[in-house]
């Protein structure tokens, strides 16, 4: 039962919001009592806090499938991409905000996670990329991989990136390509070419 409160209140969370689901909400939907879900969580804080991080687990175990497929740097880094927009869309931008405005301890904590997978996953394509003559080999791979996370975290934030006017999935485009412009050699450049008029073509 413990399960299926989580998944059915991650998945509520996500598309109604972090704030906006209340726990009778939950009960409801599930056909079950408060009773019931409060015997498995203490309280919402409490779930929304497990909600986030299996949210996260699940896109991590996703990430870790698309790098053992061992791709090229730069593919690996559309494949991530596009993994993450089918799993977080233009609708989970307002959900994500509630949680970063109403439980800031939660996300906090997190973004702490959050980042050590990152980084330690960026860190790893960098070095794949250099290997692969598609980055450029003096480039500082510690300060990259921290200056990708800090951006992709920046891009999310709803009051510089209003919703209404930055989609999710384009300013995700912009910023991927942005990044690797950056940090790529000529011959990253022409694999980065393709891979966009592939994307642009799909």
């Amino acid at each position: 039962m413990k399960e299926t409160i989580l998944k059915k209140a991650t998945e509520m969370f996500l598309t109604l919001g972090f704030k906006s689901v209340t726990m009778d909400d939950i009960a409801a939907s599930l056909g079950i009592s408060k009773k019931t879900i409060y015997q498995h969580y203490a309280n919402k804080i409490d779930l929304v806090n497990a909600s986030a991080i299996h949210l996260y687990m699940l896109l991590s175990e996703g990430v870790d499938k698309i790098i053992a497929r061992d791709l090229n740097a730069i593919a690996e880094m559309f494949a991530i991409r596009d993994f993450v927009l089918e799993n977080l869309n233009d609708e989970s931008a307002s959900p994500i905000y509630q949680l970063n405005r109403f439980f800031p301890e939660i996300s906090e904590n997190l973004k702490t996670i959050k980042f050590k997978k990152m980084h330690t996953s960026m860190v790893a394509n960098l070095k794949k990329g250099i290997k692969g003559g598609l980055y450029r080999p003096e480039i500082n791979i510690d300060f990259m991989s921290r200056i990708y996370f800090t951006g992709l975290t920046g891009i999310k934030d709803n009051d510089i990136f209003p919703p209404d006017i930055y989609k999710v999935k384009e300013t995700t485009n912009e910023y991927l390509e942005y990044h690797i412009r950056g940090i790529a050699t000529d011959t990253g450049l022409d694999t980065l070419t393709h891979l966009l008029k592939n994307t642009i073509k799909n």
